[in-house]
């Protein structure tokens, strides 16, 4: 085989083999393939696109390219959860607990944040200590003991996604579902779990701006997960604001903190437990939102993920400390009304300004900065009222403020704002 031939075949509309993708792939990682032949292909699937079996074979010659994990010493139903990405989403470290405090195991790779959207791992190691780097015998041990660990994922594990998601960042071919799907979905298999909740955001601040195009992605990865034996379920989820009320690292884990002590937002606390229940439904455990949400409120979820925390090295006095910011900016509504937008893309960039999020893989964060926001879209507010507290280490330049205050949109009209969009299974 020659690669000009396949990047051809696939230019012209044609179908590869499974023969085909799997030299292809297998080539690109040893080398025998080079990146610019590559990235000829991932812009020959950009504009003609995969089918579904060409996308399944795709996901599996990835998974075949690293170690695979092998969970089955850890007894039940193993579950992991996947957000494509947002800005605020502190999702993981309350659910992951959550789900594991019914006895149900979530043994959990997460990654690192880039642009506006925030990472799972950034805000874990926000917490003096916590280690997330670890044998696969100690998450496999850990996930056995307390139920739950989440971790970095493994270098071993799929090689050829980290590569071809590098080349797609610098080539302009990252938004196209057959690569984002096998991208998604050759990590999730390698990592083991049988079952799996995609969380696929859509809006402003999400990579699938569409209901339309998040619903094709959620089918694709749904059908990928159940094509390989991994009961999958995918939840379109709103990305339109920002999620919960705090942007920023040690400002995420405070406000995890708060919703499992039962001082969250209304709107953040269901949406977790509608998560929680379709996630121990994977697993064939059924409870109730009120079972969920008393779990959650009522200790069982904070003791779990103060146990993760202790297992992983975190400082248990340091998770409760306030962010150490010297500045603290309060914006106030320009008028009376209601919230009608807080654009979410904007208000990631202005945390990534902060130093709470990375412009490139190689800046350093500044773990304390963010933003908490005290009104969100729908809720009413008077001229004067607080909208938002802005932490930084530095008084504010002007242009910062500026581009906060012009993005909060106030009107006469309640908006209505719902998490959930659609649930594909």
């Amino acid at each position: 085989m020659r690669a000009v031939d396949l990047i051809q075949k696939k230019r012209d509309g044609g179908e590869l083999s499974s023969q085909e993708i799997d030299w292809l792939i297998s080539g690109y990682v040893d080398g025998s393939v080079p990146d610019y032949q590559m990235s000829a292909f991932a812009m020959a699937v950009y504009f003609k696109g995969m089918s579904m079996r060409e996308t399944r074979d795709l996901t599996m010659a990835m998974v075949a390219t690293g170690e695979q994990i092998d969970l089955s010493a850890i007894s039940g139903i193993k579950t992991d959860k996947h957000s494509t990405g947002g800005v605020g989403d502190k999702v993981t470290l309350i659910l992951a607990p959550l789900v594991a405090s019914f006895g149900v195991p979530v043994a959990k790779m997460s990654g690192r944040g880039l642009g506006h959207t925030g990472g799972t791992l950034d805000k874990l190691e926000s917490i003096k200590g916590f280690q997330i780097e670890r044998s696969q015998e100690d998450f496999i041990k850990q996930v056995q003991e307390i139920g739950v660990s989440i971790i970095g994922q493994s270098d071993k594990l799929v090689k050829a996604d980290k590569m071809l998601y590098a080349l797609r960042d610098v080539t302009a071919t990252v938004d196209i579902i057959p690569l984002i799907a096998s991208s998604v979905m050759s990590k999730k298999i390698a990592a083991g779990a049988d079952a799996i909740l995609l969380d696929v955001t859509v809006g402003d601040g999400a990579f699938m701006k569409t209901v339309e195009d998040a619903e094709k992605l959620s089918q694709t990865m749904v059908a990928l997960g159940k094509e390989v034996g991994r009961k999958t379920v995918a939840v379109i989820t709103n990305m339109s604001q920002p999620l919960g009320q705090a942007i920023g690292n040690r400002l995420e884990v405070l406000e995890a903190l708060q919703i499992m002590q039962g001082q969250g937002r209304q709107d953040i606390t269901d949406f977790i437990c509608e998560l929680a229940q379709i996630m121990l439904r994977l697993a064939n455990v059924d409870k109730t939102l009120e079972d969920i949400h008393q779990n959650l409120v009522g200790g069982a979820a904070l003791a779990k993920f103060e146990e993760m925390i202790a297992a992983q090295g975190g400082d248990l006095e340091d998770l409760y400390r306030p962010s150490s910011a010297a500045v603290i900016t309060c914006i106030k509504a320009q008028k009376d009304g209601y919230i009608t937008e807080l654009p979410a893309l904007e208000f990631g960039l202005i945390a990534m300004r902060l130093g709470a999020g990375r412009a490139v893989k190689t800046d350093s964060l500044d773990y304390e900065s963010g933003i908490v926001f005290e009104k969100k879209v729908g809720d009413a507010v008077s001229k004067g009222d607080l909208v938002a507290k802005i932490y930084s280490h530095e008084i504010l330049d002007k242009k910062v403020h500026t581009d906060f205050q012009k993005n909060v949109k106030i009107g006469r009209v309640q908006a209505e704002n719902s998490e959930i969009v659609k649930i594909i299974s």
